[in-house]
């Protein structure tokens, strides 16, 4: 399921508590990186896209997450829930929420981390929910399935579509790629659409 959220400033401007505003371009990102918070009692210190058995290819799995808030969020229906903020601010949630409830939770987390991130929350009591975050790489390209893995190493390079050995390439995966290195292993899971989350590890 995917939330398309409204800009904040609209929605504020909308709901008559400040005058329209044009559209601001954000500048780019500083180049420090952000403290790394320890995960709230209750939140899971692992999280991510399930690409696999953790150990199992040798590549470790995050267990840090980037930051964890407390927020108010009313109208949701479960006691924990999971989405992801694409670049664009749109919410791709893993479980049946109402519209527009997950908004709360995501404009809490942005006080301190942009999209692409991965999100958990988890409620505490009534609307009270604790959140957590970590960042991720989304691409946008057309391929065919809904996972990939693209490995490169001394025998060559391999695609994988779905589970199955494929024939092509995707030239988006492979660039990525080729950041790490002479070989490795690459692998994306759709989001929506064209949207793409990746992991890239050298080998």
């Amino acid at each position: 399921m995917i939330f398309r959220r409204e800009p904040i400033h609209k929605r504020l401007a909308r709901e008559g508590r400040l005058e329209t505003e044009p559209d601001v371009v954000r500048g780019p990102a500083s180049s420090e990186p952000a403290p790394t918070p320890e995960p709230e009692p209750g939140l899971v210190s692992e999280t991510g896209p399930r690409f696999g058995p953790t150990g199992v290819d040798g590549i470790p799995r995050p267990r840090r997450w980037d930051a964890v808030v407390p927020a108010q969020a009313p109208g949701l229906i479960g006691n924990e829930v999971h989405f992801v903020a694409l670049p664009n601010g749109d919410l791709v949630v893993d479980e049946d929420e109402p519209e527009n409830t997950l908004a709360p939770l995501a404009e809490a987390i942005e006080q301190t981390l942009q999209p692409p991130y991965r999100a958990e929350a988890i409620r505490r009591d009534g609307e009270s929910w604790g959140v957590a975050a970590r960042r991720i790489e989304v691409v946008k390209f057309e391929a065919p399935g809904d996972e990939l893995e693209v490995v490169a190493n001394d025998e060559g390079r391999t695609l994988v579509v779905d589970g199955e050995r494929a024939f092509g390439a995707v030239p988006e995966l492979q660039r990525i790629g080729e950041r790490q290195g002479l070989t490795y292993v690459v692998r994306a899971r759709r989001l929506e659409d064209t949207f793409w989350e990746v992991e890239a590890h050298p080998l």
